[in-house]
């Protein structure tokens, strides 16, 4: 099993879960994050002052499957989420050594 784990622009999440859906990809976990990289953030005009916004809001997908899955999941969100522009974000690929359903036992593939 691999968990994938992916950084995208906010307004790119309904097109990377639609993506993911045509996999019957069954499960996913979405947390508003926020943090920057090359992009080094950006700064605002609020109320006629500037604002120096280094952290920039980004979503955060968290998903576990199985390792058969992985490769074409990962082509998924980079073809959903990419815009071709600073800050499109990355995708992280982990091992997962066990999965355990906490309601029914059911453990590793069974409990996806």
């Amino acid at each position: 099993m691999k968990k994938i784990e992916a950084i995208i622009k906010p307004f790119k999440l309904e097109e990377v879960k639609t993506a993911l859906n045509e996999l019957e990809i069954q499960g996913m976990t979405v947390t508003e994050v926020k943090g920057y990289g090359r992009q080094k953030g950006h700064v605002e005009l609020y109320r006629g002052a500037e604002y120096d916004v280094t952290f920039v809001p980004k979503i955060k997908i968290e998903l576990v499957i199985s390792e058969d899955l992985a490769d074409r999941a990962v082509d998924k969100i980079v073809e959903a989420a990419k815009t071709g522009k600073i800050g499109d974000g990355k995708i992280f690929v982990l091992p997962v050594e066990k999965t355990i359903r906490i309601r029914t036992g059911e453990t590793d593939r069974e409990a996806l």
